[in-house]
């Protein structure tokens, strides 16, 4: 087993630098597929990412030889964020609510605008606990593409933790990215 110039063992360090640890095999498996995929179409992946917190784009950027399939990352937590980054106009934040499917959609076309990507993914929701009034594990996709329509999908995982309710967010996001590149 190699080691870095401080004795450090390289394997164990590369496993602590991914997801690996904390993601079902299956899943880094589906995002590998993804990766593949969008290279021999020739297509690039977005994302933009709110209770995700970017772990999405940090998935996808775990597969080597892959880095000319995804083109670029929005990690846009905050409603500023999402209206500097992604465009989105703060009245339609205000009408809708940042967790809404306007606002899913409105991110993911943002992010294809505002990238060179073919195919832009948006998540926005309440991971852990919700405001009042409002619903715990709530979560708005949306997978925009250059030549396509924009498909919205709402997810009601419940109130399962932040953590389980982040990492069926990825699952999801993969699915719906792996949709679009069977459409083209």
């Amino acid at each position: 087993m190699a080691n870095d110039a401080d004795g450090t063992d390289v394997a164990n360090d590369a496993a602590a630098t991914t997801l690996s640890p904390i993601l079902p095999t299956d899943m880094e498996e589906a995002a590998a597929a993804l990766l593949r995929d969008a290279c021999a179409a020739n297509l690039s992946l977005v994302t933009a990412e709110s209770c995700t917190g970017g772990l999405l784009s940090s998935l996808l950027t775990d597969v080597e030889g892959a880095s000319h399939a995804f083109e670029r990352g929005f990690a846009v937590y905050s409603e500023d964020a999402k209206c500097e980054l992604l465009g989105i106009r703060r009245d339609a934040i205000e009408a809708c609510g940042a967790v809404s499917r306007e606002v899913a959609i409105a991110m993911a076309e943002g992010a294809l605008a505002r990238s060179r990507g073919d195919i832009a993914l948006a998540v926005t929701g309440y991971a852990g606990a919700a405001p009042d009034g409002e619903e715990n594990g709530l979560v708005h996709f949306a997978c925009a593409c250059k030549d396509g329509p924009t498909l919205h999908r709402e997810e009601h995982f419940g109130d399962i933790g932040r953590g389980p309710v982040r990492i069926a967010c990825l699952r999801v996001g993969l699915d719906m990215m792996r949709q679009a590149l069977e459409r083209d």
